[in-house]
Order: structure tokens, then sequence, then C-alpha cells
């Protein structure tokens, strides 16, 4: 990868989410998007402070839905970072982005509009289309190449990196900007999942609600934001000179195949997509440094996660390999949170640093294993995996590496 940009609940671009994640920090917070005092849930982890005025021209900005905002504005800052200039590229240079609701906030404008003046306005559609991100991203950026949007819930955004990292192997694409975008703290949204009792309810103490892997975990926190990583395929980084953060190794996909929302205890599925991202990186069990969890902080999916883990490593490499999940301190991303957190996990490679699982106090025993707890650790990370894990039975798993100059791996950089 050679750009990385983000915007999330603990910073409004990728060096203060990193930095604030490394220390310990959370976001939560109680919510200010809208009057929550009669909502069973009322904390959330926002992105309160986005300007996306700094992004998105005024005479455009009411055509795009909030979850297209933070798409644009992550994607111009991993363009700015990578220092890449399109020029006459644009056939060679495409966008993967993700979202697992798309517009929802103007789903609910244009409901609203409907019943109480019979009509609605003519770019409310396009605004809560699932695509739009991806479009407004190519569109801005003026870019012409393979465009996706991938809407597999919380797997969205890490198959996106999965979707550029194929189409730069193919031949398809030079360079692809791949990501996700969420934008749902809004009235339905939270009430939709607190409806499913998958939200935590811990509103007296909204920085510690979310609590990964923790013995009284009770439901995620709602997160929102987006991350854009440019891939680049390595002699086209080269012949520009571009600077590396990590390579992208492989990625694997499985179903599980069990529940529309819930994980197979078993944790077969999200095992056997790690092992395909291991296979297709050529890289053995062993040799993994770190693990960036899915872990959301809801009772069953911490455990099989912990339990696939263990599948897929072996009992003996999992107990000795750090996990965390920065989900404690950002909350759930939805369908950004797998390009957040394979952002964070390019950043721990990087600098060799295992951010921590905050708000670990006390330890479940079905979760038994290395979550690098509440402090962030040094460690020596050459072999990362993150992984995403979604409502109806999506898993996916990305493998990252370190880049050294020598490499003959001739794949896609991040």
């Amino acid at each position: 990868m050679t750009g990385l940009g983000a915007v999330t609940p603990l910073g409004l671009d990728i060096e203060t989410t990193w930095t604030r994640l490394v220390a310990g920090e959370s976001a939560g917070s109680v919510i200010t998007a809208f009057p929550s005092e009669t909502h069973p849930v009322r904390i959330a982890c926002e992105a309160a402070e986005f300007e996306p005025e700094r992004w998105v021209e005024r005479r455009t900005l009411r055509r795009l839905d909030r979850f297209a905002q933070f798409a644009v504005a992550a994607a111009r800052m991993a363009e700015a970072d990578a220092n890449l200039d399109v020029g006459g590229e644009q056939d060679r240079v495409g966008a993967a982005i993700a979202t697992a609701q798309g517009g929802v906030e103007s789903l609910a404008e244009c409901c609203r509009e409907l019943a109480e003046e019979g009509r609605i306005h003519p770019t409310l559609v396009t605004a809560f289309m699932p695509n739009m991100a991806a479009g407004w991203v190519s569109l801005e950026l003026g870019l012409r190449g393979p465009l996706s949007s991938p809407c597999t819930a919380c797997a969205a955004s890490a198959m996106a990196v999965g979707q550029g990292y194929d189409a730069i192997r193919l031949g398809r694409a030079d360079v692809m900007l791949c990501g996700g975008s969420e934008a749902g703290i809004t009235p339905l949204a939270m009430a939709g999942f607190g409806a499913m009792r998958a939200l935590s309810r811990r509103n007296d103490i909204p920085a510690q609600a979310s609590r990964p892997f923790d013995a009284g975990r009770d439901g995620f926190v709602m997160g929102e934001g987006a991350a854009v990583l440019v891939l680049e395929e390595l002699e086209h980084a080269q012949a520009r000179d571009a600077k590396v953060y990590a390579e992208v190794g492989g990625y694997g996909l499985s179903s599980d195949s069990f529940h529309m929302t819930e994980p197979d205890p078993a944790g077969t599925g999200q095992a056997r997509a790690v092992l395909a991202a291991l296979r297709d990186a050529g890289v053995a069990a062993e040799n993994v440094d770190y693990v960036n969890a899915h872990a959301s902080s809801t009772p069953l999916g911490d455990a099989t996660e912990t339990v696939a883990i263990k599948a897929a490593l072996g009992e003996e490499k999992a107990g000795t390999t750090p996990m965390s999940s920065i989900k404690g301190a950002i909350g759930h991303c939805l369908g950004a949170a797998g390009a957040i957190e394979a952002a964070v996990t390019v950043l721990a490679v990087k600098h060799n640093i295992a951010p921590p699982t905050i708000n670990y106090e006390d330890q479940d025993p079905s979760c038994d294993l290395d979550y690098v707890p509440n402090e962030a650790r040094p460690a020596e990370i050459d072999v990362a995996l993150s992984n995403s894990f979604g409502f109806g039975g999506h898993n996916a798993v990305l493998l990252l590496r370190s880049y050294e100059e020598d490499s003959t791996t001739r794949g896609p950089l991040s």
C-alpha cells in the first residue's frame, strides 16, 4: 500500500487515529447526531467534527449522503498520502468502495418526505444507493478503471481491498483505491440494531461500553467513518519512487452457511477464511505475528473468533500470537470496519506496534488468548491478519506483510 486515508471517531485523518489508538483512548460518547433521550441506546462513536466542505464543493454537497462524504474525504487523503497523480492514467486507476447500509440517513429522509409531502427530492434516491460512495470517489478523483462496491455487511470493505488486490494481479488496473464507508448513527439504524439487541446498553459509561473479549461485553457500540487504502502494482510504484507502507500478501473468503446474524459457534467458516488467506499468500500459520480481530464486543462473536483462530493457527501458536480489537476504541463501523482495521494493521506492520484492546478488565473463560489488553505493545510484525466477519455469514480475511525493497513480489502494495 502506498497511501492511507481515514475519517474515524478517533480522528479526521489516519495519523490522529493511529496516535490516539496506540494511546488507548476511546471515542465512545453520548450521541449528538440526533436527540436520543427516548432511545434505549444513547451512545455511539461519532466522527462529530467532520467538515464535509473541506472535501466536497458546496454546490455538490447536498447530493451526497454522509457515508459518501466520508468516502470522498478518505479517498482524497489517501491519494495525497500516496502522492498519486492520476494524470493520463485514469483508465488504469480504479476504486472499490464498500458499505453495509449505504445512505440510511437519506433513505429515512425519502420516507419522511413521501409520507408528509407526497413527493421526494430527485437527488435522494441516488443518495441512499449503496454504490454511490464508490461512484462519487470515481467521479471526484477522475478514476476510469474498474469500479465496484461490495455490500456484504461488516465484511464489505475487507472484500473491497481483496477486489482491488485481484484487479491488480489480474492486470486490470495498476492502482486501486480500496476501502469502505458508513454513516449509521441515525435514528433508523440505531433503532434497528437496538431492536436486535446487538448494541451495548451501557449508556452510563459510553467510553467503556465497547469491551471486546471482556467477560462483561453486552453488544457493540455503533461507529462511523471511512478508510481508503491505495493499492499499487510494484513496478508502477517503483517507477514513481513511491513510499510503501506494506504489502498485500493475500486474502481469503468463506461463508458460514449457518445463520443470518449469528456466527457458527464452531468457528469453522471463519477458520476457513483465515486458512484461505494463508494459502493465497503462501504463508505458514507459524509465521503469523499479529491478528487484528473482528471482535465487536458481542458475547457470541468474540468467543467464536477465539475458537476460529485456534482452529486455523493451532492451539499453541494461537496462544502466543498477539490478537487485538480496535473496536473498543472506535466502536463498530460496520461496512467501513474492515478498511479502517486494515489501515491500522498496515501501520502495526510498519511501526511494529500491536494496538491495544481497551476496556479489557475481566477474563471470559471462553476468550483465553493474548488480546494485548489496554496498552499497546512493541512487537516484531512481519505478517499480520485482519479479520472481518459479517451478517449473512460473510467472512473475509486479509493477509498483510512488511515490504522489503529487494523483494521479488510483483503483487499489489499497500
